[in-house]
């Protein structure tokens, strides 16, 4: 295994979407390509087509916008656009909203 390697998408990716229970409006598409995870950690890149759904995180997330536009919402409601250049840390017990305004693609990551 190289110690180190480019952070790009490699293959088709996972493509999921969100729960119902968790979705607002839309039919947002995720796809997601893992490139690391072990011990605990895991980065990659993620892209969503445009939607809106609920989010709740567990875990600590680094995320670096690499292109599109979105709006993430706190659960008071306060609203953070963000777009390609934006770096950001949602850290764990963050709950609120994520919506896609358009495609949204990002770098992440994920420490448990």
């Amino acid at each position: 295994m190289p110690l180190i390697f480019p952070v790009a998408p490699d293959g088709p990716g996972e493509i999921d979407r969100p729960a119902p229970d968790r979705l607002i409006a839309g039919d947002p598409v995720f796809t997601t390509w893992n490139l690391e995870e072990r011990d605990g950690l895991y980065c990659g890149i993620w892209e969503s087509t445009p939607g809106k759904w609920h989010i709740r995180y567990e875990e600590w997330e680094y995320c670096r916008i690499l292109s599109g536009r979105s709006v993430i919402a706190d659960a008071e409601g306060h609203e953070h656009v963000v777009t390609a250049g934006d770096s950001f840390v949602l850290r764990p017990g963050f709950s609120g909203t994520w919506e896609v305004i358009e495609t949204t693609r990002k770098d992440y990551v994920i420490r448990l």
